[in-house]
């Protein structure tokens, strides 16, 4: 891939070839109307939530809540966000590829809206997904509900389009269970992944985490694939697009994010290895390994300690390969994660994670080492890409 550059918006038509992993500066819809018909495989939008806050946002301590209070949030009306919705919208159709996948995110400020508005210019939904947030910002007047999910809805150009959706793939890395749209448990961005200034104060208001944008983008495109994000801010969909060996375009019209995208995915390299580009075998040739051939392998111990990400919940190993609770409980590294969260059911090697080296590593990265200790690599292998463990 080339390194990452900022072009000007200009009326005539770009190649596309030209302006793959760059951004483009300038307003959404009057960049986009300078891309060719049916040349983008992916779009990827996070817009303006149009969150109508009034008022200063405080905490119980009377501390200040950084909200999102951004001139590119706010709208006079509705109705002027609803035209601008179906603006961005009608040149996101027109420049999808016939068979492309469009994937719109947003809070209850403005999801209802922007999924009417998507129904209306043709777009074919095909699912709404919650991603359920590990550690929501709390309601600190107590007027409402925690505002813990947000919604994303994956669609297609039309009802006859042929989406690209890996199932298999989501599948094997749910541990042989269908991927469900009911409950993306993912963190919001925090710590190393988080952009701050010079200030220490975070430089865009709304950045999704990495792990969201990683499982959006490898069950709907294809390795090679170009990604449009209209709205691009700190650049995550760029970033991740890039380390999953896929192509991007941004587009922004604010300095600030533009700088900040551009050194952020400077920075990042395709991912080889267990974590990027990986021969990756048909789900019936692939072999399983159990927490305690990680263990006999010597990977990890009895007794030691595992938590989830943020630290919160904490459970032993043990030497029959399960994990026992402070309080007693003994049970698989998938029940117990799902109990400890009151979830239904939980992929235990994506939520566990174990301390090495200053850092909390997820325990899947273990398991696909024990995977490469007991196992050959075949022949008979599908080229995919796994998703990328730990921290950045």
């Amino acid at each position: 891939m080339k390194k990452t550059a900022l072009k000007l918006a200009t009326p005539s038509f770009y190649q596309i070839e030209n302006i793959t992993d760059t951004i483009l500066k300038g307003d959404c819809i009057s960049v986009m109307k300078s891309i060719p018909d049916a040349s983008i495989d992916m779009i990827f939008a996070d817009p303006p939530y149009n969150m109508q806050l009034g008022g200063d946002l405080k905490r119980p301590d009377n501390s200040h809540v950084d909200a999102v209070t951004d001139h590119w949030d706010q709208f006079e009306s509705l109705a002027t966000y609803d035209n601008f919705t179906r603006a961005w919208l009608a040149e996101a159709r027109r420049i999808l590829k016939k068979d492309g996948a469009m994937w719109v995110i947003g809070s209850y400020h403005n999801i209802f809206r922007v999924g009417a508005a998507m129904q209306d210019a043709g777009f074919w939904i095909n699912n709404d997904i919650i991603w359920r947030k590990a550690n929501p910002m709390p309601n600190f007047k107590g007027t409402r509900f925690t505002n813990a999910h947000e919604t994303l809805i994956w669609a297609t150009k039309s009802k006859d389009s042929k989406a690209t959706f890996h199932y298999e793939f989501l599948k094997e890395q749910n541990d042989g269970v269908q991927m469900r749209s009911d409950d993306w448990f993912i963190p919001i961005c925090s710590g190393d992944e988080r952009l701050k200034g010079d200030d220490d104060d975070k430089i865009h208001s709304t950045q999704k985490p990495e792990e969201l944008l990683k499982r959006v983008i490898l069950s709907t495109s294809r390795a090679g694939d170009v990604i449009l994000d209209p709205f691009f801010g700190s650049g995550t969909t760029g970033a991740v697009a890039r380390r999953l060996g896929r192509h991007f375009i941004g587009i922004d019209r604010e300095d600030t994010y533009i700088n900040a995208a551009t050194a952020r995915i400077a920075a990042v390299a395709p991912e080889t290895g267990p974590d990027g580009f990986v021969p990756f075998a048909a789900k019936r040739e692939k072999p399983r390994v159990s927490l305690l051939q990680v263990i006999e392998a010597g990977i990890l111990k009895a007794g030691e300690t595992v938590t989830d990400k943020m630290g919160r919940f904490a459970a032993t190993i043990c030497a029959d390969g399960l994990l026992m609770a402070p309080d007693g409980t003994h049970k698989s590294i998938h029940k117990l994660g799902a109990l400890s969260m009151d979830a239904p059911s939980m992929n235990g090697w994506s939520f566990w994670h174990i301390e090495r080296g200053g850092r909390r590593i997820v325990l899947d990265e273990f398991r696909e080492t024990a995977r490469k200790q007991l196992f050959a690599v075949g022949t008979t292998q599908r080229s995919m890409l796994l998703p990328i463990k730990g921290k950045k």
